[in-house]
């Protein structure tokens, strides 16, 4: 008897099938017939139902949720997800950096903490990690550091040697890579780790005022992290840990959440601060920008289909609503290029069309036909036009968000301020944030990571790479790996 209760399988084109199970023969035991449609359907489609991966940050998960203003920030900016009282639909994506989709959560790596504001001036991305700096300050070393995080070309293994090859070459990584072989290089879970956007951004408030600020989400589950034991075991024993804990913390209505805060310095105090503001591998210490509160993000909706709604998710820090704005971080002017293009090549021109990436302010742009266009085009599909198509209005939207420049053009590092060296703020990692206990797991993390395949001289590099951090701990480093 026919089951009424249950949907019919149909194509997809909607077409009502015979049978789930079996093919269209020459008798039951006959060869198979090529207009067997809806076999040759399930088959291509299966061989076509991966997208290529990132090439960073390929193994992640993520959920929506909202965004709350619950405190007043409008004198430093005018953008409207930021004023007072407003409720933004948001898509939260965490990931690790260097592991592809289907290495464990738990390796020690840098986790992506990647946000949409659905926000009814456009979409408006915050592409952060949840530390608040990075390896790197100049857009030309990207490319070979995430390479040297990767696998070789020869045996396709990852090698400690060639990763501490580039870090000990490349001084700049002191600051990251010691937050990385610290605790807070493995969290429990993503929702036990904080969200920064590493770099400066700037805002502007409605008189046109400029500011630089930087994004610090605090987790309100509190910091919590995993021992390298403790996250070799989670590798064998449950590779998707952090995937599986987030989905399971929703399902259950215990909705994970983190208050924003902002860093917010004077538009004209970052020519002299002591370092230089717009260098990422740099913090800003908190006394002397401490801590603005803006409101709460909260997640409390699992996706319904992982590869729709997260894996084909684009985020892109190009995506900018007025009141909002870029930096002279170099690193930063490379990605709003680098993000938009990657997602043209991996998803698509038209990748903005993908429901989860579109926006929920209306959309009148020129852009016409390419690949997997939804949206209908209408005439003029040119501009400038007579025929009543969109018109640009810098009256009602400045182009504000901008600064000065000038000078030659040169291959050359950021001009130095004051307090400006590679591993100052590493030692004062170390030093003043880390205890005694703390600087203990840290020495046996980057001993145990030493002593896994990194050889001469490189390894000698490393001991002082270590030894410029803090002299103590390089010495402790040495003797933990010398024996």
């Amino acid at each position: 008897m026919a089951d009424n209760s249950r949907k019919p399988t149909t194509t997809d084109a909607g077409i009502p099938v015979t049978s789930d199970e079996h093919s269209l023969t020459i008798g039951p035991d006959g060869p198979i017939a090529l207009h067997d449609h809806y076999l040759i359907e399930q088959m291509a489609n299966f061989n076509r139902e991966r997208i290529p991966e990132r090439q960073p940050h390929a193994k992640g998960g993520g959920a929506f949720g909202h965004f709350e203003v619950t405190e007043d920030v409008s004198q430093y900016t005018k953008a409207a997800v930021f004023q007072p009282g407003t409720k933004t639909d948001v898509l939260l994506r965490f990931s690790s950096v260097a592991g592809e989709r289907g290495s464990p959560d738990t390796w020690r790596d840098p986790r992506g903490f990647a946000v949409k504001f659905y926000t009814t001036e456009g979409n408006f991305d915050m592409v952060g990690n949840n530390t608040p700096i990075f390896f790197v300050r100049d857009p030309m070393k990207f490319q070979h550091f995430i390479r040297s995080q990767k696998r070789r070309a020869d045996v396709n293994l990852r090698d400690h040697d060639m990763q501490w090859d580039f870090w000990s070459l490349s001084p700049e990584t002191a600051h990251q890579v010691t937050w990385l072989m610290g605790d807070r290089g493995i969290p429990r879970t993503w929702r036990h780790m904080n969200g920064y956007s590493s770099h400066t951004y700037m805002w502007v408030n409605a008189d046109g005022e400029r500011f630089w600020v930087k994004y610090h989400f605090k987790t309100d589950q509190g910091i919590e992290c995993l021992t390298q034991e403790e996250a070799d075991q989670l590798a064998g024993k449950d590779s998707d840990f952090h995937t599986r804990d987030l989905y399971e913390a929703i399902k259950a209505g215990d909705y994970p959440s983190w208050t924003l805060y902002m860093q917010i310095m004077p538009f004209d105090e970052a020519d002299d601060y002591r370092f230089n503001p717009f260098d990422l591998t740099k913090v800003w210490p908190h006394g002397d920008y401490p801590l603005v509160k803006v409101g709460k993000l909260t997640l409390n909706r699992n996706p319904t289909d992982y590869h729709t709604e997260i894996e084909q998710a684009a985020f892109e820090p190009n995506n900018m609503v007025p009141g909002t704005g870029v930096s002279p971080d170099k690193m930063l002017l490379a990605r709003v290029f680098s993000y938009a293009d990657a997602h043209r090549a991996r998803l698509g021109v038209n990748y903005k069309q993908i429901p989860v990436n579109s926006p929920k302010a209306p959309v009148h742009a020129y852009s016409k036909e390419g690949a997997m266009r939804m949206q209908n085009v209408t005439d003029p599909v040119y501009a400038p036009n007579s025929k009543g198509g969109p018109a640009a209005d810098p009256e009602r939207y400045p182009k504000d968000e901008t600064w000065s420049a000038s000078g030659k053009m040169v291959h050359k590092a950021y001009t130095l301020h004051k307090d400006d060296d590679d591993f100052g703020q590493a030692n004062t990692l170390v030093n003043k944030v880390m205890d005694d206990a703390a600087r203990e797991r840290l020495v046996s993390n980057v001993v145990g990571h030493l002593k896994d395949g990194v050889t001469e001289p490189v390894l000698e590099r490393a001991f002082e790479y270590w030894r410029n951090i803090d002299e103590d701990i390089g010495k402790r480093i040495e003797k933990g790996v010398r024996g």
